[in-house]
């Protein structure tokens, strides 16, 4: 099985571009101090790379 990560969401997504808001949306990630565990497959990571600055990440 995929190793897991947890992502929270500490930073608001108002005011970035749509493409960060969908990105979050997709990750399960809709409110702040939300927390999802997700496995860490290269799909995931991506996305979450690419909304680093909005969550906060660490290992399950």
């Amino acid at each position: 099985m995929a190793k897991m990560i947890r992502v929270k969401l500490v930073r608001s997504p108002i005011g970035r571009p749509e493409k960060h808001r969908k990105i979050l949306q997709a990750l399960g990630l809709t409110r702040l101090q939300r927390e999802v565990t997700l496995p860490a497959i290269p799909q995931v990571v991506g996305a979450v790379r690419k909304v680093n600055h909005l969550v906060q990440v660490t290992e399950a």
